[in-house]
């Protein structure tokens, strides 16, 4: 190697390591591993030079494993707990108190609540479809009852939706679409990354902006931690951008780190509206590769429902926000299209503040409903016994279930996970194919070419339970034959998994899964 290559190589690590050293990742890791030296210490040494507090200490957590029994939770959360606690009855229970809830804290919890009570109040039921749907679409019906009651999210009918089978096909699109912006762009994203995408959209923005739109962003700091600088959020508003940073994290041990806004929207003038799995990362449309090829999936939706996701948005903004933004006046913008197209959608959110777990409930009941064929596809397969029930029955009723998953991973260890359910899948009959080109990241479900859902929704606990999720169910729209030529196509570029495979698996490796598994509802 050239000499001069082999010193800029090494200047490069150097900076990167000192980088990483001066990151506000590496700073709040440090915090939170010293905050726990700290309590595990203070907590031995009082039980040990006091007696009376080491058996109030058993008590706590003797009474904390009674009420992880008997609370309503999910199974697995209640086994992982219970394990922990009874493994560690010193510190078990101040465990559980400091980290085993799955909700945000109280404060946020509520005016989480006030938001969704605001935007409830907005929404309004097509009365009219429900009935049509009622007498001729019993499962259509189903679902459409299920997301009014869990969430007041309406059914419409006269939308285009739009699939995009790549995330450069959306990107193509969501650059044309915002050149268009006469009102107001929202965007809400997971993880924004400084790079060609990223630029793109900013200058565009930054354009839009100065002809007078209203242009906001919101975007998670869990998932911006390590790709844009602290201060963005000045950053932006110095270029006339309204930003906000979701749930900054912070360095203390009860934060809820874990409660993430994991959706991606975008809705412009009220017009048209994005979903999917893609971020604004350059990875997301195979510019940069990191995992092999990047397999994505979006759609875009004109019509009425654009309307529920400027709703979605406006409540996440006025969350904290004193001078409340009317949803309506926004909302307005949807309405008269007079877009003529078949089928009907329901755009949809989820929230860990609620026990509906529309997400999780919305794939189960697509599903159920499948009497020919049901399609998946999810980065992660981390699923607890009520959704591997479900595909399993499926099969066993003649379903031809097909889940498509990463084969080159972005976690091993959750990858370990995913193929840790891969044998009781496939002896049920379900068919497990990897993605021999690289990563899939797209989140999409479809049923019997009739019924099918896009958006951000993973097939894992942290979906269904933890995070802040979004997406579109759709019954009959002309997209569901585009969304099946695509997945038949990934099914014929991928791997179908044998169960001669899976057990050929090392002791070794087995033990390790099953350990994963137990813990798996944290990861």
């Amino acid at each position: 190697m050239n000499p001069r290559h082999e010193q800029k190589r090494r200047k490069l690590s150097f900076k990167r390591i000192l980088s990483f050293f001066k990151s506000k990742i590496f700073f709040v890791g440090i915090m939170l591993l010293a905050q726990l030296i700290v309590l595990a210490v203070l907590t031995m040494v009082l039980s040990y030079q006091f007696y009376w507090f080491y058996y109030i200490l058993v008590i706590l957590s003797f009474v904390a494993s009674i009420y992880v029994i008997n609370r309503e939770d999910n199974p697995s959360f209640k086994i992982l707990w219970v394990l922990l606690i009874m493994a560690v009855p010193v510190m078990g229970g101040l465990f559980y108190i400091l980290f085993g809830g799955r909700k945000v804290p109280k404060e946020l919890r509520v005016r989480d609540q006030q938001s969704l009570q605001e935007l409830r109040s907005v929404m309004k039921q097509n009365q009219e479809m429900a009935e049509v749907l009622r007498e001729e679409e019993p499962d259509a019906f189903r679902q459409a009852s299920f997301a009014w009651n869990s969430g007041y999210f309406p059914v419409y009918a006269n939308c285009e939706v739009t699939y995009f089978p790549l995330g450069e096909d959306k990107f193509a699109a969501l650059l044309q679409a915002l050149r268009k912006a006469k009102r107001f762009i929202f965007l809400e994203y997971f993880i924004i990354a400084e790079g060609i995408m990223w630029n793109s959209v900013l200058d565009i923005l930054k354009d839009k902006v100065k002809e007078g739109v209203d242009v906001r962003l919101i975007y998670d700091d869990a998932g911006c931690i390590t790709t844009l600088p602290p201060d963005y959020c000045k950053t932006l508003r110095r270029y006339g951008i309204k930003a906000k940073l979701f749930n900054p994290i912070e360095p203390h041990l009860a934060m809820q780190m874990n409660n993430r806004d994991h959706r991606k929207i975008v809705v412009i003038d009220g017009c048209c509206a994005f979903t999917g799995g893609v971020n604004l990362a350059d990875e997301y449309i195979n510019r940069y590769e990191r995992f092999g090829h990047w397999k994505d999936m979006a759609v875009m939706i004109r019509g009425e429902a654009v309307a529920t996701f400027t709703a979605i948005f406006l409540q996440f903004w006025n969350f904290d926000e004193p001078q409340k933004s009317d949803p309506r006046t926004f909302m307005a913008c949807s309405m008269n299209q007079h877009i003529r197209a078949e089928g009907v959608v329901i755009p949809f959110s989820d929230s860990p503040t609620d026990e509906d777990y529309v997400g999780q409930q919305t794939h189960i009941n697509l599903i159920n409903s499948a009497r020919r064929f049901l399609y998946a596809t999810t980065p992660y397969l981390v699923i607890d016994q009520e959704t591997r029930m479900a595909l399993i029955l499926a099969a066993k009723n003649g379903v031809d279930v097909r889940i498509l998953v990463p084969h080159i991973p972005d976690k091993e260890i959750v990858f370990e996970v995913t193929r840790s359910n891969y044998e009781r899948l496939i002896e049920g009959g379900v068919k497990i194919y990897e993605y021999t080109p690289g990563f899939v990241h797209g989140k999409v479900m479809l049923s019997d070419e009739q019924s099918a859902v896009v958006g951000t929704v993973n097939m894992d606990y942290r979906s269904y339970y933890l995070h802040y999720e979004c997406g579109v169910w759709m019954y009959k729209t002309p997209c569901l034959h585009d969304i099946r030529k695509d997945l038949e196509e990934c099914f014929a570029l991928s791997h179908q998994v044998t169960l001669e495979e899976c057990r050929s698996v090392s002791i070794g490796r087995r033990f390790l899964r099953a350990f994963l598994n137990i813990i798996s509802p944290i990861m």
